[in-house]
């Protein structure tokens, strides 16, 4: 079960919304401070934090995958948002340099797909930032916000899924320690939440934000329902190996006198 766009739109419009986006913007900010001319996407429900780039990022876009449903963005001015598959995503081989994926991979059915149709359209030198819910956290355990819907994530979990689509995770980073409830006495210090957090409980942050960089010279991986080779038959039980044919060496040629005897012996047979 997963939320669609408009109710996202609606959490992001909310109190407790708007702290998410100043928080996680924030260490997005901080970890993608140059993006200037940089081929800059969202895949998911990226637009609240897609905002900061606009004036930078050159060419914009956010991508929201069909299951989610589209959203205008922005709501003036030209549209910079697209209905999309998010396995076949309309963009050419390695024409990304920086992609954000948030509210996404926690609610794909595939998504190791979804992974290696990310790896194709990264340039060799882009960064993919993911934003998702963490397994450990209070936010994965409530549905009160989007990220205690779909399949939360350990750190070693994305690490084998990232290696198994051929990318290497980067940088880690924690965020969102503060109990995910909309009351106004837990809005007024999110930084003293997040300050606490890092120092008592780092490891039960709401999300996890992992950068990853693609490995360009990886092995190809067979793609899913192709026939693995078939395996070679065992030697046959009782099977003799064929002995090879024995090769009699020739008697060795007499010579000396061993030679003059034998001529003697015959030369006295004739004269008897």
């Amino acid at each position: 079960m997963h939320l669609d766009a408009v109710d996202l739109k609606e959490f992001y419009a909310c109190p407790l919304g708007l702290v998410v986006r100043r928080l996680l913007g924030q260490r997005l900010k901080a970890r993608w401070s140059e993006v200037k001319s940089c081929r800059t996407f969202g895949l998911g429900f990226a637009t609240p934090f897609l905002a900061p780039f606009r004036d930078e990022a050159e060419p914009l876009g956010a991508l929201m995958p069909a299951r989610l449903g589209a959203i205008l963005w922005p709501e003036a001015g030209q549209s910079l948002s697209v209905l999309v598959e998010d396995t076949e995503l309309p963009l050419i081989d390695e024409g990304a340099d920086r992609v954000l994926l948030v509210h996404m991979l926690e609610w794909s059915p595939k998504p190791v797909e979804l992974l290696r149709e990310l790896w194709r359209v990264l340039a060799p030198n882009g960064r993919l930032l993911l934003v998702v819910p963490n397994r450990r956290g209070l936010w994965a355990r409530l549905d009160t916000t989007p990220f205690g819907y779909g399949s939360p994530f350990s750190k070693s979990q994305l690490t084998r899924l990232l290696k198994e689509a051929m990318f290497a995770a980067e940088t880690w980073d924690y965020a969102l320690y503060m109990p995910p409830f909309n009351w106004r006495i837990l809005l007024r210090w999110p930084l003293a939440w997040e300050r606490l957090g890092l120092v008592l409980w780092p490891a039960f942050s709401g999300v996890i934000m992992v950068e990853a960089t693609k490995q360009v010279y990886a092995a190809i991986p067979a793609r899913d329902g192709q026939a693995p080779p078939p395996p070679r038959p065992p030697p046959r039980r009782g099977h003799a190996k064929r002995p090879s044919a024995k090769v009699e060496t020739p008697p060795a040629r007499r010579t000396g006198s061993a030679q003059r005897a034998a001529w003697r012996r015959r030369v006295f047979a004739h004269k008897r």
